[in-house]
């Protein structure tokens, strides 16, 4: 599959601490894999942590599954060695956190040099303001919403309706359409709240996310299916692209589908749709 289609409808955060979490992911139905050796991870225990994950990806075995690595902040005592050590793991991209500025993805690329993608954590108010500025660095190929922390920070309330985040979660959609990168939405605490996780995932596809970010593989089947094309949506994309062509093909530049005018633009987000089915589909037969 051509890795710029790679759907990340679900993005699950596995410690880099356990072992056995390890394993078990590797057969798991989620698009990415979140390989985290900064908050799931205890301070003494992340010298550990980091050898286990590196032998871990060395060792291989998760399929499709776009695999990312969370290292602590390099402004942490650990945050370089994490760097040097995974770099050269097999990670498809180095995940950043307490990023606010270009800067901060220039000092992880200067170690982990300039090939390997960076994913940063959006997670503080600065990041936000900052936003376009980080996505269109030239090595980052994705945003994390940090909700947590961004609550935290606020000094917010949380609601079931994340009102008071709406503007900082539509400027990370935003900053990553404008540099055509992935944009990925926040955790959702409650998991086994599977009906108010349903609402997120929902009106974080609404917001223009691409997935969620994901704590418990409970939590899987529910983002997978609110972030992959409904039957509804693949038919009449289908019908839209038909109909166009055919307009085209009569010297028209416009089609009309069950009364609504078809342009261009709304082929473009057809044949989207269409990709993204596809390669849902590519992954499933894997």
């Amino acid at each position: 599959m051509d890795s710029s289609m790679h759907p990340y409808r679900s993005v699950l955060y596995i410690p880099g601490s356990k072992e056995r979490g390890l394993e078990k992911a590797r057969e798991l139905p989620t698009d990415a894999i979140i390989f985290d050796l900064e908050d799931a991870v205890a301070p003494d225990a992340k010298a550990a942590a980091r050898a286990t994950l590196v032998e871990a990806l060395r060792q291989g075995g998760y399929g499709y599954r776009y695999k990312i690595v969370r290292i602590n902040a390099l402004t942490t005592e650990w945050g370089l060695e994490d760097a040097r050590a995974l770099r050269d793991a097999g990670a498809d991209a180095i995940l950043l956190p307490k990023v606010n500025t270009p800067s901060d993805v220039d000092n992880l690329s200067d170690v982990i040099g300039s090939d390997l993608p960076i994913w940063t954590m959006m997670e503080t108010p600065v990041s936000v303001f900052n936003a376009r500025e980080i996505a269109a660095h030239r090595q980052v190929t994705g945003l994390v919403a940090g909700t947590n922390d961004l609550i935290k920070d606020l000094g917010c309330r949380v609601r079931a309706d994340r009102m008071p985040l709406w503007a900082s979660l539509q400027m990370i959609v935003m900053a990553a359409r404008a540099a055509r990168i992935v944009a990925v939405d926040g955790v959702y605490n409650r998991f086994r709240d599977g009906d108010g996780l349903k609402f997120e995932c929902e009106q974080g596809r609404d917001l223009g996310f691409d997935g969620k970010t994901l704590i418990h593989p409970a939590q899987l089947e529910i983002a997978n299916t609110a972030f992959a094309p409904t039957n509804s949506e693949i038919e009449l994309a289908g019908r839209q692209i038909a109909a166009y062509e055919e307009s085209r093909a009569s010297g028209q530049g416009i089609a009309v589908v069950d009364g609504q005018i078809v342009e261009n633009l709304h082929v473009v987000s057809a044949q989207r749709i269409l990709a993204k089915a596809q390669a849902i589909r590519e992954m499933a037969a894997e």
